[in-house]
């Protein structure tokens, strides 16, 4: 039977992206691959400098930053950006509204991503919700993995797009379909296309999106998570990251959706 680490390196995955209210991202040095991003989840889960500063000498770092929140704001508190070492780059993004006040969502993306990005010229720009405005402020596009991806990124080559493409993922390693549920049922129900197609019970009696689901809702969450993850043996993801590297991504991100114990 393969170790984490062997299964993880198998699949040709290039970066692994950690979320610090889940587990120990010092663990990232024990990965089988070296760049790694931390995700934002509240100024409260941002590592601290020793473990930043570990992780940025010995792992190739980035670190996501939203640009409307305070402590990273270029147009206002940006006071946290001095946490982030000098040797990791930064993943800019509009941030998601989980981790931000009213008054931080209520902020104007465009000129703060702007201004980022000419602070921080080498970074990484996550498109989710501003895909054009993402695009405009340049360098490497983050996305998230979707059914529409591989023409999204024929259509950006075609059109003379230059840069860097990478792709986020949610990675489960196994055939197991309960396992596969569990891991990533309620990450796919929420993304737009699959919420309209999953059966409406009204809110009282929601369908279960986990390995309880039956029925229509199985169907519709087993063929999405196909479509909005990377899901199977290693052998069945590396047929899809190397489809995806075919048509024009440079990165592929995986985030272990079952725990980090599965990549190490």
């Amino acid at each position: 039977m393969l170790t984490g680490r062997e299964a993880v390196a198998r699949t040709g995955i290039d970066a692994v992206a950690l979320k610090p209210a889940e587990c120990d991202v010092s663990r990232a040095v024990d990965l089988p691959i070296d760049r790694v991003t931390i995700d934002y989840e509240g100024r409260e889960h941002l590592p601290d400098d020793e473990t930043l500063d570990r992780l940025a000498d010995e792992t190739d770092l980035y670190v996501t930053t939203p640009v409307r929140a305070d402590g990273f704001d270029p147009l206002g508190d940006d006071s946290l950006v001095d946490r982030i070492p000098d040797a990791a780059r930064r993943v800019l993004v509009a941030g998601h509204g989980a981790y931000l006040s009213e008054e931080e969502s209520s902020r104007a993306v465009a000129p703060r991503l702007g201004a980022a990005k000419r602070n921080a010229s080498g970074a990484w720009v996550g498109t989710e919700g501003i895909e054009r405005v993402a695009l405009a402020a340049g360098g490497t596009q983050f996305e998230l993995l979707s059914r529409s991806t591989d023409r999204d990124v024929r259509g950006l080559r075609a059109a003379g797009f230059e840069g860097e493409v990478a792709v986020y993922a949610p990675t489960v390693l196994t055939d197991d379909e309960d396992a596969v549920l569990d891991a990533v049922g309620a990450y796919v129900a929420r993304r737009r296309p699959v919420a309209r197609a999953l059966p409406d019970g009204g809110e009282a009696d929601a369908p279960s999106t986990d390995a309880s689901a039956t029925g229509r809702t199985r169907e519709v969450l087993s063929a999405a998570a196909r479509d909005f993850a990377l899901v199977g043996s290693p052998e069945t993801v590396r047929e899809r990251v190397d489809a995806l590297r075919e048509v024009g991504v440079d990165h592929i991100v995986g985030y272990p959706a079952r725990g980090l114990a599965e990549f190490v």
